[in-house]
């Protein structure tokens, strides 16, 4: 457990107690099992030279004992770290010693992953055609097994070999079908540990990404979304375990029509090869003196084809029916993405919208950051930036750090801006944008949008920004609060509550300005019903339906973990975990607001970002069409001033995406006139409390620190 949680030092202490039992009560055939795993944990850690002298403890007690499948297993483990030594000659004739015994004790499982290995050598020997020829005896094996990752890391490894060898066509359908094997498994994984789960997504989400870059680099950027999203349900389903699936996402990382072509011609080949070697193991299990002459011409004829079988994925390959497929592919996918049904429903979707709407997908690579824009009435449009994930990260880091401390923060704003949306002005100003619809990737997913700067204005001046969870997983609709707004209003105002978690005690008090920001809501809006503190408690929940905006000015966090470490604290004190708001249901809601510190987001150091997407997932699942949370600990007295903006704006009709850009803008300028709107309804004087004064003459406010943290999760049109 420890070694598959990735705790090797714990792993190794506790190996080393059972090694000595096993050494004291004399267990022979124990302590060379012992040693073999103390090995794979050295290994593990690096240090090779002690992995390989261990292992051959391991392997002398073995053939001591006589434990044939043991010694195939420890030998493998030698090659492995002969491999990892860069002694591939080495590492290829132990692999070969360790293959001859699984054979003969008919390993079957062990056949296919020794195969397997060989193929890596013969990989990083560079002697691709025998590599492809090795991998594809494994993959037949371990298809016939039922080794599930094992098939899914063999389609992987072949697809880099193909891509090595400039057949990027072919690469992609086995990248493809390796990460549907690994969408398979996923679905059966559900119900292990977090951490288990965590392991299981970090190991495999270089497939999703080197795919998607595949697709990206082939100009396939919608089949390059689908993949993204469903990289991206995977980091959902992890943070918040069981999220449904889409039909879009249920159906993995479909082959286009002339690539499923393809594939079928290779399982047919496959096929045979499994029948062929079902036949062979059959007749070799006859005693040789036992079977019949024509049997023994059949296990002759057989060897041959098995042996023959090593050039016949390379046949495959050269076949003129396969060519001719990869020349069809070739010339039609350029134009893929005009023809992709889910481009035609998007961009009808996008048409049907009352703003000029676009869709900004990133997609973060080791050594380039991908920007892929798609508009209502062209072909999606792919940017390529060049810049490394380590520098975007630095730059990410240096916003974040500026915001919140409330420094310069336009220098790292253009530069996020210069990489994120410079590359794509010329497309949005054509277009005519409005509105764009932002699904970051990774670590982008912690900083807003809204707050980068041109040089000349913030982009919260420019553009509405829209965060959706994915394309696959968002209604684009136009909302209008037919009947106008009917508004809960809750705040935890006075009090302290220390609340346990798993690592630590988190203390939360009482919102100064946060009775004053729902004192205001209900000013604004009459017939808000409002609660605070004691009457602020669980059975709120049950009353939620009956409104269309729920606003809750309390503590909240979403961390990475157990469940009960995220939570929204009610002002009683109690709180509602993760479990229980899977279990809210308020499909009448068209909008939920926590407004106050890092609701989006736990106080833990960056991580890939899944909670941000959580949230806005778990309020959507919960029924609300969207939902408003910040990214950063904010300020009590400047939330208030941006909310009582944000519900006057809402009030005077704009849309929630529109509404929150105005209230961004009145801070940044102190202007409330952007406020008004058609719908005649009269706008409060919105005062800044921290001072007194009219917002026309707080000029601190301009900062993002106050009116960027908050982001929009959901359909805000």
């Amino acid at each position: 457990m420890y070694r598959n949680l990735g705790r090797n030092e714990q792993a190794l202490a506790t190996y080393e107690q059972a090694l000595a039992i096993s050494i004291e009560v004399g267990d022979r055939r124990l302590e060379g099992t012992i040693l073999n795993n103390i090995g794979s944990v050295y290994n593990g850690l690096g240090r090779n030279e002690q992995a390989l002298t261990t292992h051959e403890q391991a392997l002398a007690i073995r053939t001591e004992v006589g434990d044939r499948a043991g010694e195939s297993v420890t030998l493998t483990n030698i090659g492995t770290v002969y491999a990892d030594l860069g002694r591939y000659e080495q590492a290829l004739a132990t692999y070969e010693q360790a293959l001859a015994i699984r054979t003969e004790v008919g390993d079957r499982a062990g056949e296919g992953t020794t195969l397997s290995n060989i193929g890596g050598v013969y990989n990083n020997l560079g002697r691709y055609e025998q590599a492809l020829a090795t991998y594809e005896q494994a993959l037949a094996i371990l298809t016939e097994v039922g080794d599930r990752a094992g098939v899914g890391q063999t389609l992987n490894n072949m697809g880099f070999i193909l891509e090595a060898m400039e057949q990027p066509e072919l690469a992609i359908v086995l990248f493809k079908q390796s990460v549907n094997q690994w969408e398979d498994i996923r679905g059966d994984i559900r119900g292990l540990d977090t951490e288990l789960q965590r392991s299981f997504t970090d190991s495999i989400s270089s497939s999703y990404r080197y795919l998607a870059d595949l697709l990206l680099q082939a100009d396939r950027v919608l089949e390059a979304q689908r993949v993204l999203d469903l990289l991206r349900v995977q980091e959902l389903d992890e943070y918040l375990q069981d999220v449904q699936r889409t039909a879009q996402t249920e159906a993995g990382a479909p082959l286009r029509p002339i690539e499923q072509e393809a594939w079928q011609r290779y399982e047919d080949n496959q096929a045979r090869l499994i029948a062929l070697g079902q036949e062979l193991r059959e007749l070799e299990a006859i005693f040789r003196s036992d079977r019949t002459t024509a049997q023994q011409e059949r296990v002759a004829e057989l060897r041959q084809l098995q042996q023959d079988s090593r050039t016949v994925f390379q046949s495959f390959i050269n076949s003129a029916e396969i060519q001719a497929i990869v020349a069809q592919l070739r010339t039609t996918t350029g134009a893929a993405n005009v023809e992709l049904a889910e481009l035609n429903a998007l961009q009808d979707n996008l048409r049907q919208l009352e703003q000029t709407t676009v869709t900004l997908y990133p997609l973060v690579l080791d050594d380039r950051l991908e920007l892929v824009l798609v508009t209502p009435n062209a072909p999606p449009i792919r940017r390529t930036v060049a810049v490394g994930r380590e520098d975007l990260n630095r730059a990410i880091v240096e916003f974040r750090s500026a915001l919140q401390s409330r420094g310069d923060v336009e220098t790292p704003a253009q530069q996020l801006y210069d990489w994120l949306l410079r590359p794509l002005e010329a497309d949005l100003a054509q277009a005519e944008a409005e509105v764009i619809l932002y699904s970051p990737d990774g670590q982008l997913r912690y900083i807003p949008l809204a707050a980068l700067h041109d040089g000349n204005q913030w982009v919260a001046q420019q553009w509405q920004v829209n965060n959706i969870i994915a394309a696959s997983l968002t209604d684009l609709n136009n909302q209008s609060f037919e009947g106008g707004l009917s508004i809960l209003a809750a705040a935890f105002t006075e009090g302290q509550y220390d609340i346990p978690i798993s690592t630590r005690t988190l203390s939360f008090g009482g919102l100064q300005f946060a009775g004053r920001e729902v004192e205001n809501l209900t000013q604004l809006i009459p017939g808000t019903d409002q609660r605070l503190n004691q009457d602020f408690n669980p059975s709120i929940v049950l009353e939620m339906n009956d409104f269309n905006i729920i606003h809750l000015a309390t503590h909240a966090t979403f961390n990475p973990g157990p469940e009960e470490d995220s939570f929204i604290l009610f002002g009683d004190g109690s709180r509602a975990s993760l479990q229980d708001i899977r279990s809210w249901n308020f499909p009448n809601v068209e909008l939920i607001v926590l407004s106050a510190c890092e609701t989006a987001v736990g106080d833990i150091p960056l991580g890939n970002g899944a909670e941000v997407l959580g949230l806005g997932y778990l309020m959507q699942l919960a029924g609300a069409e969207a939902a408003i949370a910040s990214l950063w600990q904010v300020s009590d007295g400047g939330t208030q001033v941006l909310m009582d903006a944000f519900y006057a704006s809402l009030n005077n009709g704009y849309s929630k995406a529109e509404a929150l850009q105005r209230a961004q803008q009145a801070l940044i300028t102190s202007d409330e006139t952007v406020l008004e709107g058609d719908r005649g309804n009269a706008t409060i004087e919105i005062i800044d409390t921290r001072t007194g004064q009219p917002l026309a003459q707080s000029t601190d406010l301009a900062h993002p620190y106050y009116w960027a943290p908050f982001i929009l999760i959901g359909n805000g049109l």
